[in-house]
């Protein structure tokens, strides 16, 4: 008789006391999709450097007072003796200099460098609190349009249809300069917070309708789920099932996008200050900048792409770590 079993055919099989273990660590593990999102983007050479370069963009900004304290130079300072008597900064690539990093302002005198900082804070700021509450408007009124379905689906669809159909630069061409009309005399100073303020209006006002539509849709497909199911029949109050089980499953597309929507805003908040609707002086911006340095593209083209290259880094750093967390989140990515 053989220490192990007899198996089919004669094959002899091992006792338990011979089977091999596993290996340790080569057990399967498995994991969330938070964790496996989480894993997909640190082997993401592409999320990691948008990343980093976000990081930076945006210590820069939160920075802003204490390197304008280091670097010795204010956003209005005026730094007149460096101008020839054509307005033009004296030296080469518009005033470069171990004191001027990135030059001089022609005609104003200011320090490029410092205005750019702070002209990244504005639109950070601006494009950032925008986008929080168009994701959050745009959240409540998609998931309640699509799990509540009937009229209200209806008539919340049917005003997604209207603001939709609003020119957006035509409409800010409209309001802006009324808005600022009505709260401001033609001999009173505008306050420097009142412009900022009515662009996040606007685009809140105006870009809610692309989350709305995605979450409504996403939300079509979620109700007659199991767990909603199970919610209902326990006897969960409707913003329950709402808000505890149908947003936790939501995190993915909300979050996709408001990473996309970001850039798109600080894009359409440069644009309208580089047409002279959005923020204006004293304030620094990123569009107005590129705007006043227009008019020196050939006698200091430096002027003009310094700030053209900030608002590119920017745009394509939000872009690229956009479609690097949607791939991440995509169940279906091999990435």
């Amino acid at each position: 008789m053989t220490d192990g079993a007899a198996g089919p055919v004669g094959l002899k099989v091992a006792s338990p006391e011979e089977q091999v273990p596993a290996t340790p660590g080569k057990e399967f593990v498995g994991r969330s999709p938070g964790q496996l999102a989480r894993l997909r983007l640190r082997r993401d050479r592409t999320a990691w450097v948008s990343g980093i370069t976000l990081v930076v963009f945006a210590l820069l900004a939160i920075c802003a007072p204490l390197i304008e304290m280091a670097y010795g130079k204010g956003p209005l300072d005026r730094f007149t003796d460096k101008l020839d008597r054509s307005g033009n900064p004296l030296g080469y690539l518009g005033g470069i200099s171990a004191e001027h990093w990135l030059g001089i302002q022609p005609r104003l005198g200011r320090d490029i460098f410092i205005q750019i900082i702070y002209g990244l804070r504005t639109s950070l700021i601006v494009a950032l609190t925008a986008a929080v509450l168009t994701i959050v408007l745009g959240v409540v009124i998609g998931i309640v349009a699509g799990y509540l379905g009937g009229k209200v689906d209806a008539v919340l669809s049917w005003l997604t249809d209207l603001t939709l159909a609003f020119p957006f630069y035509i409409f800010c061409f409209a309001f802006v300069p009324i808005a600022v009309a009505q709260r401001y005399g033609p001999t009173d100073q505008e306050a420097s917070w009142y412009r900022p303020l009515l662009l996040i209006v606007v685009f809140v006002v105006f870009n809610w309708t692309y989350s709305a539509r995605l979450v409504r849709g996403q939300v079509l497909t979620l109700r007659e789920r199991e767990f909603v199911e199970a919610a209902r029949a326990s006897g969960a109050g409707l913003g329950h099932v709402l808000f505890r089980q149908l947003l936790p499953n939501l995190w993915a597309p909300i979050l996709v996008t408001f990473s996309l929507n970001v850039p798109a805003l600080i894009t359409a908040e440069a644009a309208l200050s580089f047409l002279g609707i959005g923020v204006l002086e004293p304030t620094p911006d990123l569009g107005r900048l590129i705007s006043d340095s227009v008019n020196y593209a050939r006698d200091d083209p430096a002027f003009t792409l310094t700030g053209g290259i900030t608002l590119f880094l920017l745009v394509l750093a939000f872009n690229l770590f956009g479609d690097s967390l949607r791939d991440a989140l995509d169940p279906k990515s091999d990435r």
